[in-house]
């Protein structure tokens, strides 16, 4: 009995050794509100790859079943911390082929009678599939052994016609249709989710239907209140923002009376009546935004900036995960991640991990997604990606060795304008070109270490000497490559 006793007691502690240990679910912080936090107090800084199977399976005649241990194993190599976990309301269709592409599983029970568009069940709106469920809950626990939060996407934009669709429409097979459902509940076909016209994601939908929606995202929070590293976002590039607030504060209400809390996420929808200050004055606790300026700058000008271009200091008034989804599709590079990271924002990357079913990589008439050697943005091997996935990785690295409670950005202080700063205690200033620069330390006498990290080779530099403070200082990178100088008051 003895011996059965200690198998059992080194079997628990076998499963908590492979097993990440988070302190409590994210949630603001109060000392420096550009970051989350969680019971220990101390800043938490967010930066991954999300992809758009890591959920579903998106099966089609050309494209295998997405692999989704060899997409941790990757994200945990790169010392990645957050993904966004793609939802598909449809169940076949996507607005980018006409392929047929099959999305498994979903939600809803299949249980009829009847069929629906696709030759299967009809759906009950009102009966879950556990299958769906059982999936996410595992997935997001998978991810939390390798140290990721998980932020559960809950609707989708892209699960209807839409404008700029070229060949497919999903909306004949989404539940919400009612051709799809037993319970005779449906809304009307539109192709964008603006705020002035009826749209499957608006306030405007039939009530029954809106209850449906609140009762999924019930079921949604039932299912992973206990766990740690769960974020929520309302829905990817769509939502009317009447019904995304709603939705939001739902949420909020909804886990009040429950033991955890959890952070709340509202992202851009991409079209141009929604503006950045849309979401800045949400109930949301994180925010992406799109590429256009921050609405206060807009008068501004002397200096523009766009969370592209040039990404603008995070002032605290929301997180910010500056998701190159939302600015490019697929873009940015690894001077981006840097860029975002000394401004205080949180940066992420849609990544092209697996392809994309339907969507092909041999169309040469789109020509800007080819470098000079025909590789393919849409492709996982372009060679600006493999070093946005491991630069995300060093500026994590970099986060939990500052002192990031206390690091505000402060463009300011240097030449180069990215400089995160504890102003008399410690900076840390990104090169994106090399060359020297000009450091003002007037408010910080005292001695400081200098280390250069040169981010392309992945090296670090101790300078010989160390810096005086008290005064503007003049550095030159040890490098022609970008750098990042790491000075910290002896």
């Amino acid at each position: 009995m003895r011996f059965v006793n200690i198998c059992i007691l080194c079997f628990i502690f076998s499963n908590l050794s492979a097993q990440h240990i988070f302190h409590g679910p994210l949630k603001k912080n109060n000392t420096n509100p550009r970051y989350f936090t969680d019971n220990r107090g101390k800043a938490i800084y967010l930066t991954g790859s999300h992809t758009w199977e890591n959920l579903q399976d998106m099966t089609s005649a050309s494209e295998p079943v997405f692999d989704y241990k060899s997409y941790l194993d990757m994200m945990e190599k790169n010392n990645h911390n957050f993904m966004r976990m793609w939802a598909w309301e449809q169940a076949q269709m996507a607005p980018w082929s006409s392929e047929v592409i099959v999305v498994n599983p979903l939600p809803f029970a299949r249980t009829g009678p009847g069929l629906a568009n696709d030759q299967l069940p009809k759906f009950n709106l009102t009966k879950y599939n556990p299958e769906y469920f059982d999936r996410l809950r595992q997935r997001i626990i998978d991810a939390g052994k390798r140290g990721i939060y998980v932020s559960i996407m809950l609707f989708q934009g892209w699960s209807q016609d839409r404008i700029d669709s070229k060949v497919g429409n999903p909306f004949p097979y989404q539940p919400y249709n009612v051709a799809n459902n037993i319970n005779k509940i449906g809304a009307p076909e539109t192709p964008e989710d603006y705020d002035d016209r009826p749209s499957l994601h608006s306030m405007l939908i039939p009530a029954k239907l809106l209850l449906i929606q609140k009762a999924y995202v019930k079921k949604v929070i039932l299912t992973v209140n206990d766990l740690d590293n769960v974020l929520y976002e309302i829905i990817n590039e769509g939502g009317a923002t009447e019904w995304q607030y709603h939705m939001i504060n739902f949420i909020k209400e909804t886990e009040a009376t429950m033991p955890k809390q959890h952070p709340v996420g509202m992202t851009h929808r991409g079209d141009k009546k929604m503006t950045n200050q849309i979401l800045f004055d949400s109930p949301a606790d994180w925010i992406s935004p799109n590429y256009t300026p921050y609405p206060w700058k807009l008068a501004d000008s002397i200096r523009i900036t766009s969370f592209k271009e040039d990404p603008p200091e995070a002032d605290g008034t929301k997180v910010v995960i500056n998701d190159t989804d939302h600015l490019w599709g697929h873009g940015g590079n690894h001077k981006w991640i840097w860029k975002s990271f000394l401004r205080g924002l949180n940066p992420i990357f849609m990544d092209p991990w697996e392809p994309l079913p339907g969507k092909k990589n041999d169309d040469k008439a789109e020509g800007w997604l080819y470098n000079s050697d025909g590789i393919s943005k849409d492709d996982r091997n372009y060679p600006d990606w493999d070093l946005i996935r491991r630069h995300m990785g060093y500026t994590l690295d970099f986060a939990d060795r500052l002192n990031l409670d206390r690091m505000i950005p402060h463009s300011e202080l240097s030449s180069t304008t990215y400089c995160l700063a504890d102003v008399g205690q410690e900076y840390l200033i990104y090169f994106p070109d090399g060359g020297e620069a000009k450091i003002n330390l007037q408010n910080g006498e005292g001695k400081y270490k200098a280390t250069w990290f040169i981010p392309l080779i992945n090296k670090t530099i101790v300078a010989p000497k160390q810096i005086t403070g008290g005064a503007i200082v003049q550095m030159e990178s040890p490098t022609s490559l970008d750098a990042v100088l790491h000075l910290i008051r002896n």
